[in-house]
C-alpha cells in the first residue's frame, strides 16, 4: 500500500506528497475549468500515469529480455468532455528507438496494452496506443 497525502493550498492548487519517498508535486486546475493552468491538473496526472506506466512496463520487458530500449518516447493526448467533466480519450503514441523482430514487437505492444493504469481506467475512456517503429508503418 502507498499513501499519498494532499493539502489544498487555495486558488484551486493542491500539493500531494508521495509517502514512501517524500517527493511532492503541485497541481492546478486547468484554464478551461476555473484555474490558471500553472501546473499539471488532476486529469493531466492520469494521462501522465498512463504514459509513465507504459514506459515502465516496456522497461521491465527490456530488463527481462536483455533489450536496450533507452530512448523510448511516449506522448499522451488527453481529451475531455463536459456534463459530466471527465476524460473521454487518451491517445498515446509510442516511438521506439530501434527496430526489433516481429515476435519481440508483439510482446512489447501486448505488454503496453496491459499496463496497470490502462487496466484501471473506466471502460468508457478510449485508450488508443499506437507504436511507431523505425522504418515501419505505425501499429495500434
Amino acid at each position: 500500500m502507498v499513501q499519498i497525502d494532499t493539502d489544498y493550498l487555495g486558488d484551486l492548487r493542491c500539493e500531494a506528497e508521495h509517502g514512501p519517498s517524500g517527493v511532492s508535486l503541485t497541481t492546478d486546475a486547468p484554464v478551461d475549468n476555473h484555474g490558471e493552468g500553472r501546473s499539471f491538473s488532476p486529469t493531466d496526472l492520469v494521462a501522465t500515469a498512463l504514459g509513465t506506466c507504459i514506459a515502465t512496463i516496456l522497461g521491465i520487458q527490456a530488463d527481462e529480455h536483455d533489450l536496450d530500449l533507452e530512448g523510448i518516447e511516449i506522448s499522451v493526448e488527453k481529451e475531455m468532455a463536459s456534463n459530466p467533466r471527465r476524460i473521454t480519450s487518451l491517445r498515446t503514441e509510442v516511438t521506439m528507438p530501434s527496430a526489433l523482430d516481429e515476435q519481440t514487437r508483439e510482446r512489447l505492444e501486448r505488454a503496453a496494452h496491459h499496463c496497470p493504469v490502462d487496466e484501471s481506467l473506466h471502460p468508457d475512456v478510449e485508450v488508443r496506443i499506437t507504436f511507431h517503429w523505425p522504418d515501419e508503418t505505425p501499429t495500434s
